[in-house]
């Protein structure tokens, strides 16, 4: 068994006893306790599985866990799709850049580049301090404190009268038709900012593509994403829902 069939029994296991050791995983597939530990990083890694002492605990698949929560996990593939999203900014540029944990490590990234930045993340804003560059606007309006983004109709209105270079944006989960956010809020200035954008790059890990987590919001359909930033390399189907024009970057080995 390979570890792609080991973590799709894993997960299955998790759903029935919510908490796992790394001994006892070791065990069920009558692997070492450093392969087991490998398939544990994997998962937490990557946001499937919350780590905790000795192993793992499944994430609640009835919410999206809120934004301070999200910060805890996948540190390390985070670092290496904010690097990566990072390439596509160049001085002179207008850009978004939506409410992201993975796009909030991208912010400290472009300190003292010279362009223009408009974001509804304060937690984005804040990354950007550090220096007078990039020139930033954050948009006004109500915060939602679970997900640390800025809401208003004022917002969407100044959204509308932009021109972006590029959007970078986040999101909870990806269908076949599009991706949704878990706050209609969020969907409509994600919406708002991919239209009035040239390019739109979204930051996904693959497990957004299974995700069970309430995000019944849908926010622009796959066919307006140009660049695809994820962690593992996507399987032939799940590329398959994007147009032949999506350039799709994996950040992880196969």
């Amino acid at each position: 068994m390979n570890q792609e069939e080991r973590i799709a029994e894993i997960k299955k296991l998790l759903k029935k006893e919510h908490k796992l050791t790394t001994r006892q995983l070791a065990q069920h597939f009558q692997v070492s306790f450093d392969t087991a530990r490998r398939d544990v990083l994997r998962l937490t890694t990557t946001g499937q599985a919350i780590r905790i002492h000795g192993g793992l605990m499944e994430i609640n698949q009835n919410n999206v866990p809120d934004f301070l929560a999200r910060n805890q996990i996948q540190f390390p593939v985070k670092n290496k799709m904010a690097k990566m999203a990072k390439k596509f900014i160049h001085p002179g540029q207008c850009d978004f850049i939506g409410s992201s944990t993975t796009l909030k490590l991208m912010c400290p990234l472009i300190n003292g580049m010279n362009l223009q930045v408009v974001t509804n993340s304060i937690d984005n804003a804040l990354n950007m301090m550090e220096s007078s560059l990039p020139k930033i606007r954050l948009l006004g309006g109500v915060i939602n404190k679970e997900q640390r983004f800025i809401f208003s109709e004022a917002a969407l209105d100044t959204l509308r009268r932009i021109r972006f270079n590029t959007a970078f944006i986040g999101t909870a989960s990806i269908n076949k038709d599009g991706i949704y956010m878990p706050n209609m809020s969020d969907a409509n200035i994600v919406k708002i900012a991919a239209e009035h954008s040239n390019l739109v790059v979204l930051i996904a890990e693959n497990y957004k593509f299974e995700n069970q987590n309430s995000a019944p919001f849908k926010s622009i359909g796959l066919d307006k994403i140009d660049v695809l930033i994820t962690d593992s390399p996507l399987a032939k189907e799940k590329k398959s829902y994007f147009d032949s024009h999506t350039q799709i970057i994996s950040v992880l080995k196969e």
